[in-house]
């Protein structure tokens, strides 16, 4: 590492307004003041920042962090598998936020080597990431905005549950990929928006957070309804390859659907969206309707 490089790394300031929080993996963060100077490391964190009150604190993002707009107005230091330190570096934040189940820990590490403190999120519930608002928005000295976007959001998610608490289960088989076959397993984010709906994931018994399944796996498990994670440009076809299989019962009832991966995999308040979108797919198929595969 050049001298250059280490000069970029700010010193803590001396300030009576320090911060502490825990993070998702039991660290403890502390900055002797707010954060002024955030890079962020993943497009979750980036979006969790903003809705946060935090955007304008915000001077560097991962690759593909596009939401709001504004983000994508900031310098990029990369993707999960071409991140620059020299890059997160160049940018002399004083807290980086981490994505701890995606980002490469050897860099995290090296980066609180260097003396950069290290947020690490890893959200699996709408809940987690209200929580992850507020520590955000207590490291960025925006905590009124954070409670306030929290609260929406677990107040959303607290009126869908309560609606669908005494709904009929609904089978459920999603589909993250095509070749080769993949879907969500137990306690991910979707299996969780599932379950505020009545949702049963057919594959929540599984741990692996997106395991390989077969064709015959999901003719056995006998979904009602079939999530495709996508649009129709892009996913069009996997659609169409259900069609050889009629005796699914969702493939029967014409009950496979698009849904926006960025509301339905991504760890930010707008899960709730897509919560809901899924939440309208299962309450008609309880109704005994197909639906447009939109």
């Amino acid at each position: 590492m050049s001298v250059l490089l280490l000069a970029t790394v700010p010193a803590p300031a001396a300030s009576s307004g320090g911060v502490s929080v825990v993070d998702d993996t039991g660290r403890t963060v502390s900055l002797a003041a707010p954060a002024r100077r955030i890079v962020s490391l993943s497009p979750h964190n980036t979006e969790n920042l903003f809705a946060a009150g935090a955007g304008e604190r915000v001077v560097g993002v991962s690759a593909y962090s596009d939401y709001p707009a504004a983000a994508r107005e900031r310098p990029r230091v990369g993707g999960f598998g071409s991140m620059s330190l020299e890059a997160v570096l160049g940018l002399r934040p004083d807290l980086v936020v981490a994505w701890a189940g995606g980002n490469d820990p050897r860099l995290v590490a090296r980066l609180e080597r260097l003396g950069v403190p290290v947020f690490r999120s890893q959200p699996a519930s709408l809940e987690d990431v209200a929580a992850n608002l507020e520590r955000l928005g207590r490291l960025a000295g925006t905590p009124g905005q954070a409670r306030q976007a929290a609260g929406r959001l677990r107040a959303g998610r607290d009126a869908l549950a309560a609606a669908h608490a005494e709904a009929r289960p609904v089978r459920v088989f999603y589909q993250l990929w095509d070749q080769p076959l993949r879907t969500i397993g137990g306690g991910q984010l979707t299996d969780r928006l599932l379950a505020i709906c009545g949702g049963v994931n057919v594959f929540g018994g599984l741990e692996v957070p997106a395991p390989q399944v077969g064709r015959e796996a999901v003719i056995g498990a006998a979904p009602e309804v079939i999530l495709l994670a996508g649009d129709a440009a892009e996913r069009g076809h996997w659609r169409e390859a259900w069609r050889d299989w009629p005796t699914i019962p969702a493939v029967a009832a014409g009950r496979l659907h698009f849904v926006d991966p960025d509301l339905t995999q991504r760890h930010t308040p707008r899960a709730l969206e897509g919560a809901r979108r899924i939440c309208r797919r299962l309450d008609a198929a309880r109704a005994g309707g197909a639906q447009s595969p939109r």
